[in-house]
């Protein structure tokens, strides 16, 4: 599958960007140098007549990337929430991406929600509305229920994404593998790694069962915060391919002046967006990953209406904690402790200098703060920052990604909302309340309780497990040696301490 077929693929690629004069817009919106310019245009432009023709409607970017399929549309939505990075005529060309798409029929859509639900769709809804917005994966229907009347979202999977996805996806393959082939540098960056977390993120918005799943236990863990709300799914009239949910109505977050219009404060609403993405990362590690303009609603009583939970993000404890004292350092200045944290994590090796690095990441942070966020440059920003973990041999790290990414697109968001915001000034009350609750000697009590509550459980296996040790060392001696008991009792003693300690802790705690 991911052979040199690939080849005629990114052919068609370019040809399709620049036949839609997508090619010059794109890369001047980026301000790429004049040297790519001329190769991508001198490898592109006699190709350009295999491109696809796409829809002449649509402005020229987003047109080339309609045209050539879902997982391009993914990364325009991406860059649909910078306008810093790709300017703002492009990004709100870019924002119809979210979920402004074609749709498909509703006679389809109708013919989709029997097969995976067994029932006609005349039977289970009294009212199935035209398509109310459609985004690169499905598109969605206001439907009325038959049996309780109450309005509901019938989201329905686009007929063929399952192959589409996976013709992208193989030809990305095929670039990440002949640019570790090629440029051995970029190995760093592990672009295969990156290509199959992408896969498995893609695969799983496939299945609205699991996006159903992700509702309702995303609706679980923000269930208590205030200004918050996930519309939670109906089980009994969802599949793989059909998904039901709580209606959520409200003014789209990407239109500004409609929110300023209904006199919601667009500069509270975007500190809260922030704040919340943070909160949900650090506090419950799950968190919405995919939280651009598209995927949010503000209600008519300010509140932020979510949606779209395809893509999740999860990261374990012990990464929370690290991200939230990186967080936290760049917050305080601290880039001597920013550097300590990236050293002890495993980020950094330990053969690179912990001053060095402190001093690089100082020229990161430095420009930040003290200024208004609409005099950052946030492309020069992350150009700088690529520079400094290619100098320290900081490989790409995977289980990241989705965070990273997700940090982009959320202060785009907010941005958006409040062109002035400083996201390390809005980042500082929540990142601070996280530390202070799991990195001080309140969390390190926590802690040995969990660690006691684990050594009680497995206590009575303790002694056998020493044995069987004891006796892998010992062999191959014809006679063993007489077992002595005090490493026994000693073994006994302690777990019968850390017992009563964890009593204590549960008390306290």
């Amino acid at each position: 599958m991911r052979g040199p077929h690939n080849i005629w693929r990114l052919i068609r690629t370019g040809a399709t960007f620049v036949r839609s004069r997508a090619m010059h817009q794109a890369l001047e919106a980026m301000d790429a140098p004049p040297r790519l310019r001329a190769l991508a245009y001198g490898i592109s432009w006699p190709f350009a007549w295999l491109g696809y023709k796409g829809d002449e409607s649509l402005p020229p970017v987003t047109r080339a990337i309609t045209a050539l399929g879902p997982a391009y549309i993914k990364f325009g939505q991406i860059l649909s929430t910078r306008p810093d990075v790709v300017g703002e005529e492009l990004a709100d060309q870019l924002r119809v991406l979210q979920d402004k798409l074609p749709p498909f029929g509703s006679a389809i859509a109708k013919r989709m929600v029997a097969e995976e639900l067994g029932a006609p769709a005349d039977e289970l809804f009294m009212e199935f509305s035209e398509p109310v917005a459609a985004a690169s994966i499905a598109q969605v229907h206001s439907a009325r229920r038959a049996d309780t009347g109450e309005q509901v979202a019938v989201k329905v999977l686009r007929p063929g994404i399952e192959r589409a996805f996976t013709r992208d996806i193989d030809a990305f393959y095929f670039v990440a593998t002949m640019i570790e082939r090629l440029s051995p540098s970029s190995r760093r960056l592990r672009p295969t790694e990156v290509i199959k977390h992408f896969e498995s993120v893609v695969m799983g918005e496939l299945d609205l069962r699991l996006e159903a799943s992700a509702a309702s236990q995303f609706g679980a863990n923000t269930k208590g915060d205030p200004g918050f709300k996930v519309p939670q799914p109906i089980w009994h009239l969802s599949a793989k391919r059909v998904m039901v949910l709580d209606w959520a109505e409200g003014l789209p977050m990407g239109d500004r002046e409609g929110l300023i219009a209904a006199g919601h404060d667009t500069q509270a609403l975007g500190e809260h967006v922030l704040q919340l993405f943070l909160s949900h990362a650090l506090r419950d590690g799950y968190f919405h990953a995919d939280m651009h303009h598209g995927n949010l609603k503000v209600a008519a009583n300010g509140d932020i209406l979510a949606y779209d939970f395809g893509i999740m993000g999860q990261i374990d404890e012990y990464t929370r904690r690290v991200y939230a004292e990186i967080l936290m350092g760049f917050i305080q200045r601290d880039y001597r402790r920013v550097a300590e944290v990236h050293f002890e994590a495993g980020y950094v090796s330990a053969d690179q200098s912990v001053d060095d690095f402190a001093l690089a990441l100082r020229a990161v942070g430095e420009p930040i703060f003290g200024m208004d966020a609409g005099h950052i440059s946030m492309a020069r920003l992350l150009a700088y920052l690529f520079e400094v973990t290619e100098r320290f041999g900081m490989q790409t790290r995977t289980e990241l990604i989705l965070l990273q990414r997700t940090m982009v697109v959320v202060e785009g968001v907010a941005r958006s909302l409040h062109p002035s915001i400083n996201m390390w000034e809005v980042a500082h009350p929540v990142v601070e309340k996280y530390i202070r609750e799991n990195l001080g000697p309140r969390a390190a009590l926590r802690d040995l309780r969990r660690t006691v509550q684990v050594l009680a459980r497995f206590g009575p296996e303790l002694p056998d497990l020493l044995k069987a040790s004891l006796r892998r060392q010992t062999e191959p001696a014809v006679t063993p040696p007489t077992p002595r008991r005090w490493p026994y009792v000693l073994l006994g003693a302690g777990a019968i301490g850390l017992v009563m300690i964890g009593v204590i802790l549960g008390d306290l705690l």
